[in-house]
């Protein structure tokens, strides 16, 4: 038995490395970007996705991104206060106020950790930020 068991091994090791180079071979040289397909429909391809021009950012998603960003680099504490701010400025801003303080509580507790996170918690847009860190620390 151990006889035989050494026999598969070698013919094993002998035999699948030439099969998962010529696999792979094969299945490069199939794929269209190997030469098969023509240039120039290629180069269409591309052209068509470059041309297609970037939907701006909803005014709201510019102040998440913004504010996101800020408690990267500074703390919570002082991306809520640009968030309650920015609402007092922009009252059309208003009814975005608690998602994007939401968003900000769940980035906290991933930056920060759910204790440290919620230290920075404050009654700004009815207490969104700590329901935010709170949704993050339980997995929600």
């Amino acid at each position: 038995m151990t006889h035989t068991a050494r026999r598969i091994g070698r013919t094993l090791a002998l035999v699948l490395p030439v099969v998962l180079v010529l696999s792979g071979t094969l299945a490069v040289s199939t794929v269209p970007w190997a030469g098969q397909a023509s240039q120039s429909q290629m180069l269409t391809a591309s052209a068509e996705n470059v041309a297609a021009p970037a939907e701006p950012l909803a005014p709201q998603d510019v102040l998440r991104e913004k504010l996101l960003t800020e408690l990267q680099v500074k703390d919570p504490a002082v991306a809520l206060t640009h968030l309650q701010r920015e609402v007092e400025a922009r009252p059309s801003l208003a009814e975005h106020c608690m998602s994007i303080a939401r968003d900000l509580g769940r980035a906290a507790v991933d930056h920060y950790g759910p204790a440290r996170a919620q230290r920075f918690s404050r009654p700004v847009c009815d207490t969104s930020f700590a329901t935010g860190v709170s949704q993050q620390t339980m997995g929600h």
